[in-house]
């Protein structure tokens, strides 16, 4: 009986999420843009994912209103790819997946996540231990973990490298 393509005749929630973001390199994008990224050719770099692939995650994306796609300059014409409110729900479940790869025995944490306000980590579902509530993904300071390569190559790799607030662009420096 051969696979089928979409997630149609299920009748549940999860399905639903899986024919927006369940394709390869679907959460990646999604990470990406939640961690700043926001450039079609800084998605590209950090990724390394083909060229037809990305541009066709970022139509989906922005079809199923994850994120907007906005004018950033007129000549030639540049596009950003904006987190929407849409997209920003999909935190809990990018920290949630990211959190369990942790758990992976000879892991290290790539990625470590503080409340911005007052510095104190993030609990096992993103809360704040000191102020008590679940950390809204834009007072999320993120910071390099311990198994995070301090020397990469690309540019958008170096810029994540300094702690920073998430969906704040990634401004890389110049070629």
């Amino acid at each position: 009986m051969a696979l089928g393509k979409d997630y149609a005749s299920q009748q549940c929630s999860l399905a639903r999420a899986l024919e927006i973001v369940g394709e390869r390199w679907t959460l990646l994008v999604v990470r990406d843009a939640l961690y700043g990224v926001r450039r079609y050719n800084d998605f590209l770099v950090h990724l390394g994912i083909p060229r037809a692939v990305l541009a066709t995650r970022l139509q989906s994306l922005t079809a199923a209103g994850v994120l907007e796609k906005r004018q950033y300059q007129e000549s030639p014409p540049r596009h950003e790819y904006v987190v929407t409110g849409l997209g920003r729900g999909l935190w809990p479940a990018v920290r949630a997946l990211g959190a369990w790869a942790r758990d992976i025995p000879g892991t290290q944490p790539m990625r470590e996540f503080r409340h911005a306000v007052c510095g104190t980590p993030l609990g096992v579902v993103g809360e704040c231990a000191v102020c008590g509530d679940l950390v809204e993904v834009e007072d999320v300071e993120m910071l390099p973990g311990a198994g995070l390569d301090r020397h990469p190559a690309d540019p958008v790799s170096r810029a994540l490298l300094e702690p920073r607030r998430l969906l704040q662009p990634v401004v890389t420096e110049p070629v």
